[in-house]
């Protein structure tokens, strides 16, 4: 992983960091793994702006990836580390020995031609998937279940890794990326190293219009409202603004809003920190 600095040759490349993608193997994604991807616009079906702040954007096609992994037993090859425009992690393209060809979040220092499989009787080595119980104890982890069989759906994004803290009875004990420590039941998979593209948070966009070629509209900021748009705005001139809340009156900062009634209370062993 690495990232380059461009020279400001242009206003734009002034401040701008890319990444380096000496990760990736190839520009060309599986086709049978495509699927279309439809932008809504922050649109609902009748057509009324239900998301502010998005709009426009460059056309993607969605990449089908394995969260799953549910071809226990099975070795599989990867064929190629890939760059998916849907998500901030690279994704690798894996041959399995029966034929099928499927995309599974690239985890840090996978290789091409490396061999990976899934199952309870896996080795704990990089890039392979199997469930708690098995994992030995302060393993780096990610792409972690919440339940049997739903899929991955904790610790996905580019750089993110949680660790396996214990085991007690039916119940694993994980610290996740956020700084919580929760309990996770062991029949849940996961696998083994951190996600890729660690350097995702290096990046500098360098000017406004990669924003817009990602989706994003600009967005106003509360302070320069009136207001009946929102409780931050109004007052004369360049005022502060008041205590920093959302448009519908939530305190933005330290306010806790989980419900102390939250069925999964019982499962978090020590919150995220503030």
């Amino acid at each position: 992983m690495s990232v380059r600095k461009l020279k400001p040759i242009t206003p734009g490349q002034r401040f701008r960091v890319v990444n380096g993608f000496d990760a990736i193997t190839t520009d060309k994604p599986e086709k049978s793994l495509l699927a279309p991807n439809k932008r809504s616009g922050g649109r609902n079906s009748q057509g009324k702006m239900t998301m502010r702040y998005i709009g426009g954007g460059h056309k993607k096609r969605y990449r089908i990836i394995d969260f799953k992994r549910d071809k226990h037993g099975i070795p599989a090859t990867v064929a190629s580390i890939e760059y998916d425009p849907n998500r901030t992690a690279f994704i690798a393209l894996v041959n399995y020995q029966d034929g099928e060809k499927r995309y599974i979040i690239a985890q840090n220092g996978l290789q091409v031609g490396q061999n990976i499989v899934s199952g309870d009787g896996s080795a704990p080595e990089i890039g392979n998937s199997m469930t708690l119980s098995t994992i030995p104890l302060g393993t780096i982890i990610s792409c972690i279940e919440l339940h049997p069989g739903q899929g991955a759906v904790m610790a996905r994004s580019a750089g993110a890794f949680a660790q396996l803290m214990a085991r007690d009875g039916k119940y694993a004990t994980v610290k996740l990326p956020s700084g919580e420590t929760r309990l996770i039941l062991v029949t849940c998979a996961a696998t083994i190293g951190a996600v890729s593209n660690s350097d995702h948070q290096l990046l500098v966009s360098g000017k406004a219009g990669r924003s817009r070629w990602l989706g994003r509209r600009p967005r106003t900021r509360p302070v320069v409202m009136n207001p009946v748009d929102h409780p931050m705005g109004g007052g004369e001139g360049k005022s502060s603004g008041g205590h920093p809340r959302s448009r519908k009156g939530i305190p933005a900062k330290g306010y806790r809003t989980r419900s102390k009634t939250k069925a999964s209370n019982k499962y978090i062993v020590e919150r995220r920190k503030k």
